[in-house]
């Protein structure tokens, strides 16, 4: 073992003991079972920011560094594509789903579809919360791997028991304090990190890119449809980023989250553009590697003392656990939660909280598998992740937010759709990360079927009926004008769309459209039946009774 090998595994040694330890410091203030899932709802804003920097600032940090050394300063996208993401669910859905105290998207489909739908769609997300945790697990796997000649799967599996243990005793207490301290390590490793950039090729070699390496500063050298797909995944992801409203909802007012998402959009930005420069002085210095992240590594390795290299191996040990703590927790919650709440109803909220440790010890299993399956690309598993989970669960949780006529059926019928049918795109394109089935990326089929399953399915059930407000009547059609309008386009467009990698986004927006405006055009059939207000009755004897309510709901049906 190297010196920078003894430093790391000491480091990280030292960095685990102090989260099991605190873990179980943390376990005594979690409050009780219903607790163990939010926090007590009482995180103030800085924590929320820390929270959401250790979600998805330092994930995307391990993406970044591994497509810059592959793809140069194109990688930015995916961090601007991150800032959007959290920009939208802070402008939109916090102070909403706060007001319905939501601990889990799953939860949230079950409350309004039933047990059934809370069981599959709990499946789903559970299943597919481990692959998010890999794709970070594996940037300090490949770390260990370079340093100390352990096997990478060995280093997946020690990543794994760890966030098996700090996750089992505190709850979420415990996700808030681990990415509190993981801040801190964030701070030390892009200083580091900044340092390797300014001793290895120095500022004066990446001023030379663009003659020496012009690749390496392309802003489209990824691929038009991968960076596309970047952004469509985050900009869907806002109604369905299941562990980011874990947190930002365990605050005491939704306001609070909200300035916490602020922040956390603003301290985003370091992790991006360093990110970059690390990846691309990697690429220049120590070329060649078919691993981006072992590049990177053999590169810091290179330029800084032992010491200094082992401080930037443990900050990829930090956004190791920093994004895969959450998403075990949260996939854990979904599967013992949901899942058990749907197949046990009487369970207590002590059950409940059984069922997810349990949980846990799953999905640390099932994140070992992934890890032994594949264990380069980390972004890959990102992308694949959001595809499968996000094309099961985006149709439902829409109806939930804005289409009351949405049937149980249906809303268990797209979320199996959705997910098997992104599942089968990545299979008939060979899990390829880049190059796709038919040239459409599958997070497109699946979110497209997912909303076209759930019409279809509603619609031919019945039970519903044409809005009465003109003004509705008159968007809804225009809405869906724009969809045929969009389809038409996309389709004399084909030749240069698709080369492009734009003709999934294309018809996805189609979709969205027409999916918008049925949403706009159908109301419940029993929302247009006026129960007659006696008009002898004053309005005081009433109480704004059930005569008022039925009218005054009609009414607002109709507008």
């Amino acid at each position: 073992m190297t010196t920078v090998g003894l430093w790391t595994v000491g480091l990280a040694l030292a960095y685990t003991a102090f989260l099991v330890l605190a873990g179980r410091a943390v376990r005594a203030r979690a409050g009780g079972a219903a607790n163990y899932f939010v926090g007590g709802r009482n995180f103030r804003p800085i924590t929320v920011a820390f929270c959401i920097t250790g979600l998805f600032s330092g994930s995307s940090f391990i993406a970044i560094l591994e497509l810059s050394y592959r793809t140069g300063v194109s990688a930015v996208w995916y961090g601007v594509a991150e800032i959007v993401q959290i920009t939208l669910i802070a402008a939109l859905l916090v102070v909403p789903l706060r007001k319905r105290l939501v601990v889990t998207i799953t939860g949230l489909i079950g409350d309004r579809f039933g047990r059934a739908a809370r069981a599959v769609g709990g499946v789903i997300t559970a299943f597919t919360f481990p692959m998010w945790s890999v794709a970070t697990a594996i940037a300090f796997a490949t770390a260990l791997h370079a340093v100390t000649g352990l096997s990478i799967h060995g280093s997946v599996i020690a990543t794994a028991l760890l966030l098996l243990a700090f996750l089992w005793g505190g709850g979420m207490r415990s996700v808030a304090l681990t990415q509190t301290a993981n801040v801190v390590v964030f701070v030390v490793m892009l200083a580091v990190g900044a340092a390797a950039v300014l001793v290895g090729p120095g500022l004066g070699a990446l001023a030379d890119l663009p003659t020496t390496h012009p690749r390496l500063v392309d802003p489209s050298a990824a691929g038009v449809t991968l960076i596309v797909a970047w952004f469509g995944t985050f900009v869907v992801n806002v109604l369905l980023a299941q562990a980011a409203f874990q947190m930002a909802l365990s605050c005491r007012t939704p306001e609070e989250g909200r300035k916490g998402l602020g922040w956390a959009a603003v301290m985003a930005v370091p992790f991006i553009v360093l990110g970059v420069a690390i990846g691309v002085a990697a690429a220049v210095t120590v070329p060649g590697e078919s691993l981006g992240l072992l590049g990177v590594t053999r590169f810091v390795t290179d330029a800084l003392p032992a010491p200094l290299a082992a401080a930037f191996f443990l900050g990829l040990w930090a956004c190791a656990i920093g994004w895969g703590g959450p998403c075990q927790f949260s996939g854990a919650t979904s599967l013992g939660r949901d899942v058990g709440a749907a197949l046990n109803p009487r369970a207590s909220e002590a059950d409940l909280v059984r069922y997810t440790r349990w949980s846990l010890v799953l999905l640390t299993a099932l994140m070992v598998v992934f890890a032994l399956l594949r264990t380069e690309q980390s972004a890959w598993w990102n992308v694949l992740a959001w595809t499968l989970r996000n094309g099961a669960t985006l149709a439902p949780v829409a109806a939930v937010l804005f289409w009351p006529v949405a049937t149980r059926r249906a809303a268990l019928a797209s979320l199996v759709a959705g997910f098997t049918t992104g599942l089968t795109w990545y299979h008939l394109g060979g899990w390829d990360p880049a190059a796709f089935y038919l040239g459409i990326h599958p997070v497109w089929v699946g979110m497209g079927l997912n909303l076209v399953v759930l019409l279809a399915v509603t619609l031919a059930q019945g039970g519903w009926t044409l809005s009465a407000g003109t003004a509705r009547r008159r968007r809804g059609g225009a809405t869906v004008v724009g969809a045929a309008v969009v389809l038409a386009v996309t389709t004399l467009s084909w030749a240069s769309l698709h080369p492009l990698g734009l003709t999934g986004l294309a018809l996805f927006c189609a979709v969205v459209l027409l999916t918008a405006g049925v949403f706009q055009l159908t109301v419940p059939a029993l929302a247009t039946r006026t129960l007659p207000v006696p008009q002898e009755v004053p309005q005081e004897q009433t109480g704004g009774g059930v005569a008022g309510l039925t009218h005054e709901r009609t009414e607002a049906l109709r507008r």
